[in-house]
């Protein structure tokens, strides 16, 4: 897998998406509240970024395999709370 300064600049998109579900995160799992989070758009979400991240693998892309995989767990961690809390 080659390092090509596209791949600096993907890596750098990837740390601006990705870090961008923390907040959420963070504030339901202090909260516990869950009511103003969408279930279907969170749902269609998770799933769009597991395929986003089939795709890098498929491609050997290194800014889609880190961005997608800690974007996918962090997506799964507020479905999940949505489900819990409701």
């Amino acid at each position: 897998m080659k390092f090509h300064w596209t791949t600096l600049i993907g890596l750098m998109a990837a740390i601006c998406t990705t870090s961008s579900f923390l907040p959420q995160v963070i504030k339901i799992l202090r909260s516990k509240r869950t009511e103003d989070v969408s279930f279907l758009m969170y749902a269609i979400l998770t799933t769009g970024l597991f395929l986003w991240l089939i795709y890098g693998i498929i491609l050997e892309d290194l800014p889609l395999i880190i961005s997608n995989s800690i974007s996918f767990v962090l997506s799964l961690c507020v479905l999940l709370l949505k489900i819990k809390h409701g």
